[in-house]
């Protein structure tokens, strides 16, 4: 009985065992909650932050839209802006009627309105007459005001410094010319050298006969045709550029210098409205005559009064073989003077020689108001003293610009020339025969490389090497032409137009 009594006892649990089976059940009901908090709290984080990203997608995007209406309604706002100008007229002439700054409100037609834009221009002149305009239009979104765009664009008329060269005649570019920057012919281009922009004629055919290379027989050649590496530029016909167009005021011209300016006169030398020292015999229309001017480094000029020459005989296409009266043998200082920064403006009524390094923004002017046509003459290279824009120089002759028998083996000159009813060039010159120079100028008859940094504006054909018989036998060897960009989107005061339409040629945010 006992026995049984112990077996009993045994299989009997006891209070022990019965709570540690509670424990159990409690501490896995713990974790499981622990855990299920732990992921709802990890979830609530993920969701968070992707609803965060959300939002903030969303504002990024409103802002990005605000940004891109802010720039458009700029862009309304400067063409705005040049329907006034192109309807106000006398802004663009003497400077009246400019309204400044105007809120031009942009809508939408289906809408209402979207934003509106702030717009400022300034006038820059010379010698008190408008040479363009910069605008400055700011844009904001009724979106979101606080973000803005603001845009620039300078309003002008196009001028001829965008070009590397412009001829009124058929040319013909050899093949040693190395040609950078547009090149363009109301007639015919031969082209046998290296171009890396536009080639253009105004012309479908033109006939090439000996003095373009295409003996024994006259042929119809296309607009432009030749055997230069550029053709996937060459372009015919294009519209003429009229030279009528180009051509300056030149009774106006010298009133702006006459005042402001100066002027060179023939008899008297007169800076800003003053007469410099007392009158002088005139060296005003003849060829053998003029006024040579070394441009300085400072910004200064160097004026001489030319009072003797010496010739010798060449030959080009519009004259023919003549007396070539280019060698200075006799001058007269008159002193050295800066051209008044608002109207650097010199207006030279002889013939010109110029040399020298060019600082500021300078144009030269020879022109004479009578029957006599004066021509400018590099009497020695002519550079910049600063290539960032700052400088350049244009000039224009009423008749020819020439590069002189005497003058350095390699040459440089820089800026915007424009022989207006001549010819920029070099004449031919010769060593034997009835014409030849005499023999102490032998050594410049063939010289060896001219580079032209800037625009070229002739008349007549333009030509600085002469080939006799198939050879070369005259002139510069080498020929180098870079165009200056700078001074296309900022040329001097009065630098001719290529069009007689305003249009922006500079566009860029601020």
């Amino acid at each position: 009985m006992s026995h049984k009594k112990i077996q009993k006892n045994r299989l009997r649990p006891t209070d022990d065992s019965r709570l540690m089976t509670h424990d159990c059940s409690r501490s896995s009901r713990g974790v499981t909650i622990i855990l299920v908090v732990a992921y709802m709290a990890i979830f609530a984080l993920v969701l968070g932050t992707i609803t965060s990203y959300s939002f903030m997608q969303a504002r990024y995007g409103r802002a990005l839209f605000a940004r891109e209406q802010a720039v458009q309604i700029a862009e309304a706002g400067l063409e705005y802006y040049r329907w006034f100008l192109s309807h106000t007229a006398s802004v663009m002439q003497n400077g009246v009627g400019l309204e400044t700054p105007v809120t031009y409100v942009v809508s939408d037609p289906e809408t209402t309105r979207i934003g509106d834009a702030t717009v400022s221009a300034i006038i820059a002149s010379a010698c008190g007459v408008p040479q363009y305009a910069n605008i400055t239009s700011l844009g904001r979104s009724d979106q979101n005001p606080s973000f803005t765009r603001t845009l620039l664009a300078r309003y002008m008329r196009p001028s001829v410094a965008e070009y590397s060269h412009i001829v009124n005649q058929n040319v013909w570019a050899g093949s040693d010319r190395n040609i950078t920057g547009a090149y363009h012919s109301n007639g015919g281009v031969r082209m046998d050298g290296t171009n890396n922009s536009d080639v253009t004629s105004a012309v479908s055919t033109w006939i090439c006969d000996s003095g373009f290379g295409c003996a024994p027989t006259n042929n119809s050649a296309p607009g432009v045709f030749g055997s230069g590496s550029g053709s996937a530029l060459w372009d015919y016909p294009e519209p003429q550029i009229s030279f009528e167009g180009i051509g300056s005021n030149f009774s106006a011209l010298r009133g702006y210098a006459y005042v402001d300016g100066i002027l060179l006169s023939g008899t008297t030398t007169r800076v800003n409205g003053a007469q410099q020292g007392g009158s002088y015999s005139s060296v005003a229309a003849s060829d053998q005559r003029g006024y040579r001017l070394v441009f300085n480094s400072n910004g200064t000029v160097s004026i001489y009064r030319v009072t003797g020459t010496s010739y010798v005989r060449g030959y080009n296409n519009m004259l023919g073989w003549h007396n070539d009266y280019s060698i200075i043998s006799s001058s007269v200082s008159l002193g050295t003077f800066t051209p008044p920064s608002d109207c650097a403006l010199i207006y030279v009524n002889a013939k010109t020689w110029i040399e020298g390094t060019v600082s500021g923004k300078i144009t030269l002017v020879a022109a004479d108001t009578g029957s006599y046509s004066p021509d400018v003459i590099f009497n020695n290279n002519l550079t910049y003293a600063t290539a960032d824009g700052s400088t350049g120089l244009t000039v224009i002759a009423e008749r020819s610009i020439q590069v002189p028998l005497v003058s350095p083996d390699t040459m440089t000159i820089r800026g915007i020339f424009v022989a207006q009813s001549g010819l920029f060039g070099r004449n031919h010159f010769t060593s034997s025969g009835s014409n030849e120079v005499p023999s102490q100028y032998d050594q410049y008859v063939s010289q060896s490389t001219l580079t032209t940094n800037g625009s070229v504006v002739s008349n007549l054909r333009v030509g600085t090497k002469w080939i006799c018989g198939g050879t070369y036998c005259s002139g510069y060897n080498t020929r180098v032409d870079n165009y200056d960009r700078v001074l296309a989107l900022d040329p001097p005061p009065f630098t001719p137009a290529a069009s007689t339409d305003y249009k922006f040629v500079l566009w860029r945010e601020q």
